[in-house]
């Protein structure tokens, strides 16, 4: 039996589904927000949230996150597109690859954010119930970068190489290290690390999110360092761009946790109110009660009463 030396990469970048092309880094990502979407609303489920909330709050986040992540990349490898022999109109293409996480996560939380306040939910509480989610989207996506064979690390000769036949677009073939295959493993890691914490720690408030967050820049600063894909910002003061991204990300991310903590201890109570008229806290009024209240307010006055009303207009005269 004939062990492979290396990884190899597909021959093109497209499936063959049921006779129809398709992108393999557009149904990586299709697939990792379906995956997303479930797990994500099962874990909301279990917080006392209602089924179906959390995909109809991923209509909002989803397509915003698709924006943020092409704008983050555009924006930081805007040569690609706009320098000279670019054409522009390729930065529209996000099929062919190209999605900033940051940009995703930072615009996919406005549009979390606009979904949650239509339902009167808070942003924190559906962000923890989809954290490890996120990571597993994440873990799959990651896969359409082996179909589009780029994002990979330094040449290497380990069992596990990836093997790069492509020469285009400054591709020199050979073997490297699969850095897609690294962050795919760590995101499926920081996954189960949430999970864990979740359950151990009862985390709320958002410590779940930013506990995810911490954790994935920790990894994506490691493997960030590993690539030699040619990127515009490849050296800010020593580092690649993304790399600081990754330690001021986890900065903040722990800052959050410290400071969260100590404010809001502890996790919500309630994660998503009745819209039935009763409020989070259940001390609104019932529906029956407000009926009854509403009947003997509006019921007709009786016979003895009317005689009683004239006895008093005939002594007030």
């Amino acid at each position: 039996m004939e062990i492979l030396a290396s990884i190899p990469s597909p021959s093109k970048g497209e499936l063959d589904l049921f006779g129809l092309p398709l992108r393999g880094y557009a149904f990586a990502i299709i697939i990792g927000v379906f995956v997303a979407v479930w797990i994500g609303g099962k874990r909301w489920v279990a917080r006392g949230g209602k089924p179906g909330t959390v995909a109809d709050i991923a209509v909002w986040a989803v397509p915003f996150g698709l924006v943020g992540g092409r704008l983050y990349h555009v924006i930081t490898d805007n040569d690609l597109y706009f320098g000279e022999g670019r054409n522009w109109v390729d930065a529209f293409k996000i099929w062919e690859g190209g999605l900033g996480i940051w940009g995703a996560i930072a615009l996919g939380g406005l549009g979390a954010w606009i979904g949650c306040r239509r339902r009167g939910i808070p942003l924190p509480a559906w962000a923890d119930a989809l954290a490890p989610a996120i990571a597993i989207a994440q873990a799959i996506g990651r896969w359409g970068n082996w179909f589009n064979q780029e994002l990979y690390g330094r040449s290497t000769d380990l069992p596990w190489a990836l093997e790069i036949t492509r020469s285009d677009g400054g591709r020199v073939p050979g073997t490297y290290h699969p850095t897609f295959l690294y962050e795919s493993l760590w995101c499926i890691g920081v996954a189960l690390l949430v999970i864990w914490a979740d359950r151990r720690f009862k985390l709320g408030h958002g410590r779940a999110f930013a506990l995810y967050v911490a954790a994935y820049c920790v990894g994506r600063g490691w493997i960030e360092y590993m690539r030699v894909d040619d990127v515009q910002l490849n050296d800010v003061l020593g580092l690649r761009f993304n790399v600081w991204t990754s330690i001021v990300v986890f900065v903040l991310a722990v800052v959050y946790m410290v400071v969260s903590a100590r404010m809001r201890p502890g996790r919500e109570e309630v994660v998503e109110p009745d819209r039935d008229g009763v409020s989070s806290d259940g001390d609104a009024e019932s529906g029956s009660e407000a009926e009854s209240a509403s009947e003997s307010d509006s019921e007709p006055a009786s016979d003895s009463d009317k005689v009683e009303l004239s006895k008093d207009v005939d002594a007030k005269g």
